[in-house]
């Protein structure tokens, strides 16, 4: 089983935009069967695949802090067919409280999704926009970190952070094949700054950076709907330029 997390610890990177879409698309375009896990409070990766995700429990939450809950307890089907979802919600604020004292409180989330390697072909994690249990979680159960940088002088700071994040958690958690697999472009401006920071994100992830996003009202729209943007959008180019960076996305390992 393939293994991905999106992660930054900054919020408003279009980092669940980009993790519902390529499970969405791995699922319909690749034929995998996807399960697709946020632990973000927010709960935003339901959501936007148009799950009511305040009135779904269990949810990841209670999955990975009460042994009495089984993973058919909280998985749910999304509109596309090969693709399951576990949702999240605001217990998962919680966690760190839930977790304290508990047996590798940081490998839950692994542990959990060990035995579904025969149901799944591919794990993608939302993480919350945060430094906490839920990343530490993320990053232990999953070998591939998609990172996306807003192409903003200060989005460059926390890109630094989360690789050393990375880094530090492999090292320390036993997970030395986790690694920074893409790095993700994201709020694309034709700005000179903007030129500036892709050209250091180049030279700092070389072979890494994939196709940027830019801003797409009708991507906003899409998940309002509780879409992706090729359900709602099929034609538009909104639709072309995040087919192409799942794509690259699911190119790299």
């Amino acid at each position: 089983m393939r293994r991905i997390a999106f992660v930054n610890e900054k919020g408003g990177t279009g980092k669940t935009t980009l993790a519902v879409h390529l499970a969405a698309w791995a699922a319909e375009q690749q034929g995998q069967r996807v399960l697709l896990v946020d632990l973000d409070t927010q709960g935003h990766a339901g959501k936007s695949l148009g799950l009511d995700v305040r009135t779904l429990t269990p949810n990841a939450f209670h999955w990975l802090t009460d042994p009495a809950v089984g993973f058919d307890a909280v998985v749910r089907p999304s509109a596309f067919p090969r693709l399951s979802v576990v949702p999240a919600y605001k217990q998962l604020e919680g966690l760190s409280a839930a977790l304290a004292g508990a047996e590798r409180p940081l490998h839950r989330l692994a542990d959990q999704v060990a035995g579904l390697a025969e149901r799944f072909d591919l794990l993608v994690v939302d993480a919350p926009p945060s430094l906490g249990p839920a990343v530490s979680n993320a990053l232990c159960a999953t070998t591939e970190v998609v990172l996306p940088v807003a192409l903003t002088y200060l989005a460059l700071d926390g890109c630094a952070e989360v690789a050393q994040t990375v880094e530090r958690v492999a090292r320390e958690q036993g997970v030395p094949e986790l690694h920074i697999s893409a790095v993700v472009p994201m709020l694309v401006r034709r700005t000179s700054l903007a030129a500036a920071i892709l050209e250091r994100l180049e030279a700092h992830f070389p072979g890494k950076v994939t196709p940027g996003l830019g801003v797409y009202v009708k991507i906003d729209e899409a998940q309002s709907h509780g879409q992706t943007i090729w359900e709602y959008a099929p034609t538009g180019q909104g639709a072309e330029s995040m087919r192409a960076v799942v794509e690259a996305i699911w190119a790299r390992r």
